[in-house]
């Protein structure tokens, strides 16, 4: 089981008073925003990014591209980046230039440390890629495998963990067969990679995929940037091609809507997410069809859903696609009658916390009964009560689990900042929604 967070600085959550009605935008795509920065960098010229999020994940992949020598500005409201690319060929990195590896801190950002792995790798030189103690427990070997059968070195600890270290003349193209049943970041990584190799590359994907959505929003990204990936079931192929600098506009973030969506189903209210429609890029607006399965009203409008709150009801879901709101789901599911299962997301044991019984720990703390399965959990409601509810520095347990306290008063949140990971102005953004005197510097 993971670390627990420290109980300093917890937040009460206020209760609301009844149905919420609201209209919010929640910030920009961090998934956007990692994959947006990876191909503007790689670019030949000057891109523009605008919606970029600002959070603890975006800096540290801002900051490792800034330490490689690429020029990015920031605005005054950290919304829009100007990156000036280096058309894949990084500054003084190439091998021997220096003689030195370059040592980059990925902190727990898992999107950081995959994506530069292996664009890294495809640019050539020396580089250690480490984090935080808890990245040095989510794997990254599959990664380095593919891109080893693609000409580059690269280690890991135990042959599985960060540190990461890389020796590289850049990709020589060819076959790589990728394991993605622990993280689908490894083909998007691999994929956005492969353009800049000397041949042809052809990615194939061992066995099951998870969060596949991610991975066609990486090729989109990338044709945006101007590089086409052709897919044949379950193999990529990726000509040698350069991206080229673009204008880039990114769309809100669709699993931090989760939770505002999410808000409209406990308490009954009605709440309208701007700029996500039926045709967004992020997989995670299918959020809101659990939701219509559990008894809400879902609106797809031309630049907005909209959630309208209902009697819930326990259902049984595969979340494999979508398995980042799996711990929304389960504040949802402690309103609910009748249990509800989730199956399909054993992968969630090795992202920021070991998301299927640190959840459930919490939520048998919150006080439902809770059954967990290799891949899953299965829920059943309770008398709610009281609790401070640990976070293990997870920002989306921080996040998803706070949403119980707008029903069950005395709920407090431990380590509320670790929502800097993805979405630092959170708190202050939802209590905006139905706690009169608040304010927000977000939305």
């Amino acid at each position: 089981m993971s670390t627990n967070s420290q109980n300093t600085n917890a937040i009460e959550i206020p209760v609301a008073n009844g149905p919420i009605t609201a209209t919010v935008t929640p910030p920009g795509s961090k998934s956007l925003t990692n994959r947006a920065l990876v191909c503007a960098a790689l670019a030949d010229g000057q891109s523009r990014l605008t919606g970029a999020l600002d959070s603890e994940d975006t800096q540290i992949m801002i900051a490792a591209w800034q330490a490689l020598g690429i020029r990015i500005e920031v605005s005054a409201d950290r919304c829009e980046l100007i990156v000036q690319g280096c058309g894949g060929k990084l500054p003084g990195t190439l091998p021997g230039a220096d003689g030195k590896s370059h040592h980059l801190f990925m902190g727990n950002s898992g999107t950081s440390i995959r994506f530069l792995t292996a664009a890294l790798a495809a640019c050539g030189g020396e580089f250690e890629l480490d984090g935080v103690p808890r990245m040095r427990q989510r794997p990254i070997g599959d990664l380095g495998a593919a891109l080893r059968q693609l000409g580059a070195e690269v280690t890991c600890h135990d042959g599985c963990f960060p540190p990461v270290l890389i020796r590289s003349n850049g990709l020589v193209g060819g076959k790589a067969v990728v394991a993605a049943d622990l993280s689908s970041q490894f083909l998007s990584g691999l994929l956005m990679a492969s353009p800049l190799a000397a041949g042809l590359v052809q990615l194939s994907v061992a066995g099951a995929m998870v969060s596949e959505p991610y991975v066609a929003m990486t090729c989109s990204v990338m044709q945006e940037f101007g590089v086409e990936v052709t897919r044949r079931k379950n193999r990529y192929d990726i000509e040698p091609q350069r991206y080229v600098a673009r204008d880039y506009w990114i769309e809100p973030d669709a699993s931090a809507a989760s939770y505002f969506w999410a808000l409209a189903a406990i308490t009954g209210g009605d709440v309208t997410v701007r700029g996500l429609h039926s045709r967004s890029l992020q997989g995670d607006v299918d959020f809101v069809r659990c939701l219509g399965l559990m008894g809400c009203r879902v609106e797809f409008q031309p630049d907005a859903v909209r959630v309208i709150g209902g009697p819930l009801r326990g259902i049984e879901l595969d979340m494999n696609r979508i398995s980042d709101t799996v711990q929304t789901l389960a504040a949802v599911a402690l309103f609910a009658e009748g249990p509800t299962i989730v199956r399909g997301v054993a992968h969630n044991r090795v992202k920021e916390t070991d998301r299927i019984e640190d959840l459930a720990t919490e939520l048998r703390r919150l006080g439902a009964v809770v059954e967990t399965f290799p891949d899953g959990l299965a829920i059943t409601p309770g008398e709610l009560h009281p609790t401070l509810v640990e976070t293990y520095n997870d920002h989306r347990m921080a996040m998803s689990l706070a949403l119980v306290g707008l029903r069950q008063p005395g709920i407090q949140i431990a380590n509320p900042g670790c929502t800097a990971k993805t979405y630092p102005n959170y708190f202050a953004d939802l209590f905006t929604t139905y706690v009169p005197t608040a304010s927000s510097n977000g939305g």
